[in-house]
């Protein structure tokens, strides 16, 4: 039976006490592992997060605890996102609002509580930082460290040593090596996704402005150079030849090579990719074959590069006389369109580099007989006596893993406001589902990317097993990292029982010319398998036909 508290939790923050699982379930859905949390997460990604924190100027370092620091939450081992400190943000940021950000990064979930002003958010020097650093990413040509992120995070690929030749010890150094460069690698991921939102708020500005807010999608969809879009593209094209033929094999071991990072639950070291478990790769593939060659993500996203040229054409002819609005349109639009690539460029570095611990915790775990789940159930500070004594770990392993388990089971409260209820107290998954809708409802959710489908909805829960999605259909999903958006490319459409307009979905779909809703809570518990349903991507709505 699961204790009250597990292993790796923190207790919650008294001066920054809104934590949300929004968007951290898109990064984690599962609880994570505590191999994954205390030499990924902890010394790497956190404080990479709390170190963009500071950059930008939202926060000071003596104003929250770097140990941990108080920018996420962990909680029955799930992540949270510390919703307090992210309305930070909104409260300090130049023309911004703590409800703007609500709305960009926590959708529109109904159990997100008011922000709340206190005395000591007002901070003229962080908003002076952040005028500054704002500043930069309206005027910011390029973004060169992540291609040099880029470059260093291939060469650690590349540079992979024989595994198999390395000690044990030298195995768990290498895994601790990373952190340093993890640590970087977000704290650059996390300043492309709140740059994100200063682009596609000016735009969004000027689209309500000229009195059509549904432009606004139009205007940021096929901006081209998404890397979390390139596996899809190239599992296509695969998806073109004949699985037995030597093109095949010679092009699927590329795509190994490339993309094996990437896969389910891709940020916890416990999980498959793409390169250790091939079948989820080659499920996606067969998924895509049936589907005509006038489907194509290539084609999809030609018909959508040429209607956001049109309407940035109008647009830009409508503000003619206006110069200065017309100048901060231009301004907002290459921002939104260079830091939504910069975002999914970022997390691909990062997530090409936390492989390399994957790969090696995996082959620590197989000289000793163990499974990757359960070398995943170490915590960092037993890694040098485990080394000294693997099989003295087995019965406290297994242990361990039987109740990491039966977290799955537990239903992570969406909301967490100063105070964690015992784990024995959480709801068991299942236990309440939401009532299935019938033909007229109309649910709504957050419009992502643009555009009307209609087709028969398919509820697909693990991306491994997607082989009742038929071309033509609308992709019903719980959550989507890049082991699902392949699933895309056969879809007519796209529904997400979370996400915002930065969300990974989001971002895909518009890269793919797929219409897009997200944050339609419980879609996939409401929507019927099988119902025909019409997506409408510009309003954010999904009808039962």
């Amino acid at each position: 039976m699961v204790a009250d508290r597990w292993i790796t939790d923190w207790e919650p923050s008294q001066r920054f006490p809104l934590y949300t699982r929004a968007n951290a379930g898109e990064v984690l859905p599962d609880p994570c592992s505590p191999l994954a949390w205390t030499v990924v997460w902890e010394p790497g990604v956190v404080q990479g997060w709390a170190d963009s924190q500071i950059e930008c100027g939202t926060m000071n370092r003596d104003e929250f605890a770097m140990d941990p620091p108080e920018v996420v939450g962990m909680f029955g081992g799930y992540l949270y996102i510390n919703g307090s400190m992210a309305r930070l943000f909104g409260a300090r940021g130049p023309g911004l609002t703590p409800e703007m950000i609500d709305l960009v990064y926590f959708g529109a979930h109904p159990d997100v509580t008011p922000y709340q002003a206190e005395l000591w958010h007002d901070s003229p020097s962080n908003t002076a930082k952040l005028a500054e650093w704002m500043g930069g990413v309206m005027t910011n040509v390029d973004l060169p460290e992540l291609i040099v992120d880029q470059t260093k995070a291939t060469a650690v690929r590349n540079g992979r040593p024989d595994l198999d030749k390395l000690t044990d010890q030298q195995l768990v150094e290498r895994m601790r090596s990373f952190i340093p460069f993890i640590r970087e690698l977000f704290c650059h991921h996390l300043s492309m996704t709140a740059g994100t939102s200063i682009g596609m708020g000016v735009i969004g500005a000027v689209a309500a402005a000229m009195g059509d807010p549904t432009v606004a999608l139009k205007l940021i969809t096929g901006v081209g150079d998404i890397d979390s879009a390139a596996p899809s593209h190239a599992l296509w094209e695969l998806s073109r030849l004949p699985e037995n033929s030597p093109e095949f094999a010679a092009g699927f071991h590329r795509f190994l090579n490339d993309f094996g990072s990437r896969g389910p639950n891709e940020w916890d070291i416990r999980s498959d990719t793409w390169e250790t478990k091939p079948a989820l790769a080659m499920a996606l593939i067969e998924v895509m074959r049936p589907a005509v060659d006038s489907e194509s993500p290539a084609l999809r996203n030609a018909k959508n590069v040429e209607q956001r040229e049109a309407v940035t054409a109008a647009i830009r002819s409508a503000l003619g006389n206006q110069p200065e609005t017309l100048a901060s349109f231009d301004a907002g639009l290459h921002s939104a369109h260079l830091y939504l690539s910069g975002r999914e460029r970022a997390k691909t570095n990062i997530i090409k580099v936390i492989h390399e611990v994957r790969v090696s915790a995996r082959e620590l775990a197989s000289r000793h007989d163990y499974t990757p789940s359960q070398i995943c159930m170490l915590l960092a500070d037993e890694l040098d006596a485990f080394v000294s004594g693997p099989d003295e770990f087995r019965a406290r392993l297994a242990a361990r893993e039987q109740q990491y388990l039966e977290l799955f089971d537990l239903e992570p409260p969406f909301i967490v406001n100063g105070a964690v209820k015992p784990l024995g107290e959480w709801p068991h998954r299942g236990s309440a589902r939401a009532a299935a809708s019938v033909v007229g409802d109309v649910l709504q959710g957050v419009p992502g990317s643009p555009g009307k489908a209609v087709g028969r909805a398919r509820v697909v829960l693990d991306p491994a097993d997607p082989f009742a999605l038929e071309p033509g259909d609308v992709l019903i999903a719980p959550i989507t990292d890049p082991a699902w958006t392949p699933l895309f490319v056969p879809a007519c459409a796209v529904v997400v029982n979370v996400g915002a307009q930065v969300s990974h979905a989001v971002i895909v779909s518009r890269e793919l010319g797929i219409p897009c809703v997200v944050s339609v809570q419980n879609a996939t518990e409401r929507i019927p398998d099988g119902a025909m349903i019409e997506v409408d991507g510009n309003t954010g709505t999904v009808t039962l036909l």
